[in-house]
């Protein structure tokens, strides 16, 4: 089998409202679409959302990009998925939320190829309920307050809670929360990399009884060296995000005992291929995993929630991304349910695509 063809679509999506956290505000997502079409007639389809302030790729980097993975792919047998990933990686240094677009595509492929849905393509299986939070976005405590106060009233077990400016203001912040929405919701923090050590650990003593499950990447992901030292002194178990990107950044966090848990988002990691990697070492170190993402459109999360069926130390999810979007252009792929609940599509592959209707209203390229 061959790679025949490789289409590049910009993806962009209003958002109902502005998606702020201490790094930015952002009004649209802007993502990237890949299509691997093969001489056998297989397509397989994958997103990437370029995030700037994290990944240090735009829509415009990851577009341009495309064009030298796309180039080079050509030809290749797409089942290959190892070399093809070696092979990305020789062409650019980094980069890996495009490259976590090619990834997702040719492991949709393959696992058409074999006649499996993605997760069991994986090894996974369909075994347990997915749940993801809903985020409450920094701002004001009163209008936190309000919006954590809607989303218990949507149904949602879980709330996500961006924080990371002042830390007198992010403690009043969740004890307004606390105070509208009573303690029995667990809460998720995340600061994004926005308080130095002595703050986090203060901030992190100060909200140990509001029911706090974790808090990811409380201080800059170049002082990971220091992130031992507010897990040792944090009673909230503390979350790698930023800071690990694939499997060498989480050995090197395993081995300085930084943190109880992992955040892995493909864009990230480059993909399907290398988050197995660190799942494999979260799971021999008894690191409990999230699986989250950027800003991608169901097609991506489709693709996270397929990896979330992967293993039993993968605790949590957070999928709500595309529930912010003001239109949905994606066929197939996952549905949320009462509660938050994800399910993943029935069938072989990822199953989630996106029509050729909507994909020709879009800028894009093909090299064949």
């Amino acid at each position: 089998m061959q790679i025949r063809q490789i289409e590049v679509y910009k993806l962009p999506i209003k958002l109902n409202k502005p998606f702020v956290i201490s790094l930015g505000t952002y009004h649209y997502a802007e993502n990237i679409v890949i299509v691997i079409k093969t001489d056998e007639g297989l397509v397989g389809f994958g997103e990437c959302s370029p995030f700037k302030s994290i990944n240090g790729e735009s829509v415009e980097t990851g577009f341009e990009v495309a064009r030298y993975l796309s180039k080079m792919l050509l030809g290749k047998n797409p089942l290959h998925i190892a070399a093809c990933s070696v092979e990305m990686d020789r062409v650019i240094f980094g980069n890996s939320s495009i490259k976590s677009a090619f990834d997702i595509a040719l492991h949709d492929i393959a696992s058409q190829y074999a006649g499996l849905p993605l997760y069991e393509f994986l090894g996974g299986s369909n075994n347990k309920l997915l749940f993801t939070d809903f985020t409450v976005c920094l701002g004001n405590p009163e209008q936190m307050a309000i919006d954590a106060q809607e989303i218990k009233d949507r149904g949602f077990q879980f709330i996500k809670v961006k924080l990371g400016e002042d830390p007198e203001k992010d403690i009043f912040r969740i004890r307004a929360i606390r105070k509208q929405i009573g303690e029995n919701i667990p809460l998720r923090l995340d600061a994004n990399q926005g308080w130095d050590i002595q703050s986090a650990i203060y901030i992190l003593n100060a909200l140990a009884l509001h029911n706090i499950q974790f808090c990811e990447e409380p201080i800059p992901r170049w002082n990971f060296m220091e992130l031992s030292s507010v897990r040792k002194q944090s009673p909230i178990m503390v979350m790698a995000d930023e800071s690990c990107f694939d499997d060498h950044d989480a050995k090197r966090l395993i081995d300085l005992e930084a943190c109880r848990s992992f955040n892995i988002k493909l864009g990230k990691s480059s993909g399907l291929l290398k988050a197995q990697k660190i799942v494999r070492l979260a799971e021999l170190a008894d690191i409990q995993i999230q699986i989250g993402g950027f800003l991608e459109s169901r097609l991506g999360f489709t693709a996270s929630a397929h990896i979330a069926l992967t293993s039993d130390n993968i605790k949590f999810c957070d999928f709500d991304t595309p529930l912010m979007f003001s239109e949905d252009p994606v066929v197939g792929g996952i549905h949320y349910g009462a509660n938050g609940i994800v399910s993943i599509p029935e069938g072989t592959g990822l199953g989630a695509s996106i029509s050729q209707e909507y994909l020709q209203q879009l800028n894009s390229f093909m090299i064949n």
